[in-house]
């Protein structure tokens, strides 16, 4: 995975109002750093995996956010997750699964945890699960993934084990 950067004549000239977001994207030599990250296939494909400031690196580990939120939508329980980094004290960061329940639907952070383990790298498993109601959202229903990163730093690091809340 790589940071995926622009050149060329539809590349937009800035931010509107914003010479800060400006200069950290558009480089003196004209290159726009997307924020995203991709894969270039063989073939010539871009495929784009995350936003950069959504991969958690654990243990030297990138982890997309995106294929670990793609596996717990595969949970016959969960209605909505999204996943941001948590500080570890031993792994420097570890991915932290915010949920919620289909309607009527029960889950454990445990089971949640184990049903993962089964499908995915261990590394990339959620060493923390927090079940809410609903996830926040933006007026359009897009998750604000900013506020579930706070809440995560706010929950502090995570120790060796599994760890759970509810919240």
């Amino acid at each position: 995975m790589g940071e995926i950067v622009l050149r060329g004549g539809c590349v937009t000239m800035g931010y509107f109002k914003d010479e800060a977001a400006t200069r950290a994207a558009i480089r003196d030599d004209g290159w726009f750093y997307t924020g995203d990250v991709g894969v270039m296939h063989p073939d010539g494909y871009l495929e784009i995996r995350d936003r950069s400031k959504d991969v958690i690196i654990s243990g030297g580990e990138n982890i997309s956010s995106v294929e670990v939120e793609s596996v717990l939508y595969g949970h016959p329980a969960v209605n909505e997750a999204a996943v941001v980094a948590r500080p570890d004290e031993f792994w420097g960061e570890t991915p932290c699964a915010f949920v919620s329940l289909k309607d009527g639907a029960v889950a454990s952070a445990a089971e949640v945890i184990a049903w993962s383990r089964q499908r995915m790298a261990g590394y990339m498993v959620p060493k923390t699960v927090v079940f809410r109601a609903e996830l926040p959202k933006t007026s359009t229903g897009k998750i604000q993934k900013y506020v579930l990163r706070n809440l995560a730093k706010e929950m502090g690091p995570t120790r060796r084990g599994v760890s759970s809340s509810k919240m």
